[in-house]
Parts: C-alpha cells; sequence; structure tokens
C-alpha cells in the first residue's frame, strides 16, 4: 500500500569563509532510507525504541545515497569526512515541532575544516563517532553541487524534518 503522505530532509548548505562571508549556499532535499523510514514508523506504531540524540555527518566521497544504505554502511560507502574540528560528529539539536516540521535553525550544525576537502554530502545518524557503523540512518543527501572547503572554512548546515499530508 502506497500512501500520499511525504517524508524527508531538506537541507540548506552554506560555506562560511574565515572573514564571514557566506558563499556556495543551496537548498537540497534529501533520501530517507529504508532503515530510518522503518524507524518512524517502529517509533510512533510499534512501540519501538525512540533516539535521543541525532547527529550530522558530511562524505567526500563522489556518493550519490540509495534507498537501502544504512548507518552501517553510509561511512564507508560514501568516505565519511572526519576533517573538522569537533570530536565527533555534530549534533543535530531540533527546535520546536511545527505544522508537521522540525529544525535546526536555531542550533544549527557547523563544521570547522581542519583539512582542505571537497565535501559532496550529509547525512543523519543516532550514532555520534566519527566512522561509527552502529545505530539508525535517517536521512542522506547528496548535495546539488561539491563544497569546496579550505582549512578554516566552515560549513553551515540546518536540515528540517518535515512530515507533510498530500
Amino acid at each position: 500500500m502506497n500512501s500520499n503522505a511525504a517524508h524527508g530532509f531538506i537541507y540548506e548548505v552554506a560555506v562560511r569563509k574565515p572573514n564571514g562571508t557566506l558563499t556556495q549556499r543551496e537548498r537540497v532535499k534529501n533520501l530517507t532510507p529504508v532503515e530510518g523510514l522503518n524507524h518512524f514508523s517502529s517509533v510512533v506504531f510499534k512501540s519501538g525504541l525512540q533516539v535521543a540524540a541525532w547527529y550530522i555527518g558530511l562524505f567526500e566521497g563522489n556518493y550519490t545515497p540509495t534507498d537501502d544504505v544504512k548507518a552501517a554502511t553510509i561511512a564507508a560507502l560514501a568516505s565519511e569526512c572526519t576533517a573538522y574540528g569537533s570530536a565527533q560528529r555534530v549534533a543535530f539539536v531540533p527546535g520546536a515541532v511545527a505544522n508537521g516540521s522540525v529544525d535546526n535553525s536555531v542550533s544549527k550544525a557547523e563544521f570547522v575544516m581542519t583539512a582542505a576537502k571537497t565535501v559532496y554530502g550529509g547525512f543523519i545518524v543516532s550514532a555520534s563517532p566519527k566512522g561509527a557503523t552502529t545505530g539508525v540512518l535517517v536521512s542522506a543527501v547528496r548535495f546539488t553541487s561539491p563544497k569546496v572547503l579550505a582549512i578554516g572554512d566552515v560549513l553551515v548546515v540546518v536540515a528540517a524534518n518535515s512530515l507533510v499530508s498530500a
């Protein structure tokens, strides 16, 4: 049975240079993999285990997410980028829920680059360690254009999760 409802994240991504200038802005829709869809359905309808904290990761591989990608495989398949100042993946800190949507616009995820990298996309997962192969993957996105980053650049990510009845 198919539903007319839509689920997913919309990412707003920008690069902030050390002088404060914002560049390379874009807005892109994600893929919610089957693992994420199953998690949402399990928590809402089957008393599944709710996750207390979510994290945003980046990838530097020239990779396009597919429905079958999982938390166990995303780091290797997409070549997770770990060249940023945080000791772990950056927390996704959601604000208030309104109109079927929630985002982290009040507490944007910021990745301060420690090496020059080209980043192709990102993901949201329940495991905090960089490169972790555990947890639940609820979102994966390939940016419309790769983000070319220098040391000291900040990749700013706002992710909005929406449930929309069509």
